[in-house]
């Protein structure tokens, strides 16, 4: 038997503007991707309902943006699947069918619906509650091999692991009676001799990938963040850019020469980081050139770094929204390839478990 096709997915919810981390925590990392393996980059649209509907014209708007986003950073539609989730019905269907594998006992573990719902949890809504499910479906309706994600989502890869070996398990038999699985080579309790869903494996990015708010550096930079200085939106033009470099909260001392020296000064921390990811080189790189000098000194460059390296894809972006016909042509072109692989997959799973279909 062959093995698993490999295959890259992951997606951004098109929820309030792109922001600094979201580029360089996710969406730069995905460019390289693109000559090494097949990839699919999803605007996850059905996740932004979770937490509320928002206004409807937002959404759309919000949904071109990203996409907008995505080709500015460089993912190429010529490459790469791009498509907005709502437009692929297979990620709902198999999202139910998941609400029927994955145990109440896992969701409860899930830390981001304790930080989303907060002391709220009994008003939170089930969507919110299950959306680790529709992400397993996401991921899994491709049968994808491999998902970019940091820190904050690497629990709901887990649990997708956990959701597939369980469903593995459970249809093991009939997965080898109908001949449609994937030979395991190393079958254990754990895992049977065939597989339906790959254990998909996570691409954990390097240093930079926890970009932190400009106005804690405690905090993740979100666009959940009442404070629009709190981060640097993709739509930001060069003078906001600067402005909230120079606004970014700092300690009185000046940089350390090494990086140990960053410990315990969270906000030094993050805007060290972000230089190095945007200039493409450590820590301990940018240290050796700053060091000793002042925030006064630092920021500016800083400022100077960010503007050129955003700018240019700002540009893009506008330009791209200003065409929405070849937007919406691209999601719709995307979506129907994606519909092409996830299509036969829901069709493998109904047969498994056992849904009758004399269609």
């Amino acid at each position: 038997m062959a093995e698993f096709q490999p295959r890259v997915f992951s997606g951004v919810q098109p929820t309030g503007n792109l922001h600094l981390g979201n580029y360089l925590g996710a969406v730069s990392r995905w460019v390289p991707l693109q000559d090494q393996m097949p990839t699919i980059f999803c605007v996850v649209d059905s996740h932004a309902i979770t937490a509320g509907f928002p206004d409807p014209h937002e959404l759309a708007q919000a949904t071109r943006e990203v996409t907008a986003a995505y080709m500015a950073a460089g993912i190429d539609p010529k490459k790469s699947i791009i498509f907005n989730q709502s437009q692929v019905r297979e990620h709902t269907e198999l999202a139910w069918i998941f609400n029927c594998v994955a145990r109440m006992g896992w969701l409860n573990r899930m830390t981001q619906f304790k930080e989303k719902a907060g002391k709220n949890k009994e008003n939170a809504s089930v969507g919110l509650f299950a959306y680790p499910n529709l992400m397993a479906a996401d991921i899994l309706a491709y049968r994808a091999t491999h998902v970019p994600v940091g820190d904050d989502q690497k629990q709901h890869l887990e649990l997708t692991r956990d959701i597939a070996a369980k469903f593995n398990n459970d249809f093991a038999d009939r997965i080898k009676e109908l001949d449609i699985g994937i030979e395991n080579p190393t079958p254990s309790p754990e895992l049977p001799e065939y597989l339906y869903f790959p254990m998909t494996e996570p691409m954990i990015a390097g240093p930079a990938t926890r970009i932190m708010s400009l106005r804690d550096g405690t905090k993740k930079m979100s666009k959940s963040d009442p404070s629009d200085l709190s981060r640097i939106n993709l739509t930001d033009d060069a003078d906001s850019i600067s402005k909230k470099i120079k606004k970014a909260k700092t300690d009185p001392d000046a940089l350390p020469s090494e990086t140990g020296g960053l410990e315990g000064r969270p906000e030094a921390d993050n805007l060290v980081g972000i230089y190095a990811a945007l200039s493409g080189a450590t820590k301990a790189d940018v240290l050796k050139e700053y060091g000793g000098q002042q925030f006064s000194a630092f920021k500016p460059a800083l400022s100077d770094l960010a503007v050129a390296k955003l700018s240019p894809m700002t540009d893009e972006m506008r330009r791209l929204m200003d065409d929405k016909a070849q937007i919406d042509a691209i999601l719709k072109e995307g979506a129907e390839k994606a519909s092409a692989i996830a299509e036969p997959v829901l069709k493998d799973v109904r047969k498994i478990i056992g849904f009758l279909d004399v269609r």
